[in-house]
């Protein structure tokens, strides 16, 4: 079933040079590589990002341009179509009638749409998962609750001047409690550390996906 649940944001681009330009974080240049400029140098996400979306997407350009080497096979494929069906309109049975979806109709389609769902599953998942707890473990910086409301919502005249008087006295009150707050860190602390078992892209890949079973099937 989690095949058929890739995140929302595959159709929103979520990871695409055109995300980037539109968040500011890189402008076009043709001649730079991968066809634009970041204008934050040092922004790791977006530099190892920008590779590894490069490796995944060259890799899935050759598997997908060897078994589908024109639009009519892409399009006639009853069985790839009803599986990009399934995953818009069972996987995301809420998001289904949304005016983003790709269309897939040609290979080019194909290699984006299982290229962002490559990226999405591995890189991006694991950048967002195992960095959690570096920085909610500290929860003052991602607090999971808030115990009381904001000084301005119903406030009394006494919480209102020791607001204005000591801020953080009541943002501590607002804060969770101890024991909430360090089951939250217990439970991140367990999401963020590597499985035993943790297995990396390339690390044993199956001989059927290796260069030289690619090669022999070609």
């Amino acid at each position: 079933m989690e095949s058929l649940r890739p995140p929302s944001a595959l159709a929103s681009t979520l990871w695409s040079s055109a995300d980037l330009i539109s968040r500011g974080m890189a402008v076009e240049e043709p001649d730079a590589p991968h066809g634009l400029r970041l204008t934050i140098k040092d922004y790791p996400f977006a530099n190892d990002g920008l590779v590894l979306w490069d490796i995944l997407k060259e890799w899935i350009s050759d598997y997908v341009n060897h078994y589908y080497p024109n639009a009519s096979l892409v399009e006639s494929d009853e069985e790839l179509q009803a599986w990009w069906t399934e995953i818009r309109t069972v996987g995301h049975g809420d998001k289904k009638d949304e005016p983003w979806w790709p269309v897939l109709k040609t290979p080019e389609d194909l290699i984006h749409i299982v290229t962002t769902i490559a990226w999405v599953t591995s890189c991006h998942h694991a950048s967002v998962n195992v960095g959690q707890y570096t920085y909610a473990g500290y929860f003052p910086s991602r607090p999971t609750i808030a115990r009381r409301n904001m000084p301005t919502e119903e406030a009394t005249e006494k919480e209102w001047e020791l607001f204005m008087k000591k801020p953080e006295v009541l943002l501590l009150m607002c804060f969770p409690s101890q024991i909430q707050a360090t089951t939250v860190m217990a439970i991140l602390d367990v999401l963020s550390n590597h499985s035993p078992d943790e297995e990396y892209l390339g690390e044993n890949a199956e001989a059927a996906l290796s260069m030289k079973g690619m090669q022999t099937r070609i």
